[in-house]
């Protein structure tokens, strides 16, 4: 997926019906890169927003346990370290 860009575009676009469902073409300046995507829809009042799908946080925690096990941290010798005489100016 595309890192989301700052830009800001507007269009006008129509609903129309779609078997039981109200749809809209979202017209090409502002379509994803990508038809093959998951999307949510979130309403607000008379706002409704359109973004790609993320993963929810079962998802994220799933994803998290399947990675391989952090290997043990490597002990290395000590660095003796000269002494130094703190009290001379």
């Amino acid at each position: 997926m595309n890192a989301p860009t700052r830009s800001f575009k507007v269009a006008v676009t129509r609903a129309f019906k779609s078997g039981n469902s109200q749809a809209v073409r979202i017209p090409a300046e502002l379509a994803y890169d990508k038809t093959d995507m998951e999307l949510t829809i979130t309403r607000n009042g008379d706002v409704i927003t359109i973004s790609p799908k993320r993963p929810s946080m079962e998802e994220t925690i799933a994803a998290l346990r399947a990675l391989p096990d952090i290997p043990l941290v490597e002990e290395h010798d000590r660095i003796e370290l000269p002494e130094r005489d703190w009290d001379r100016q």
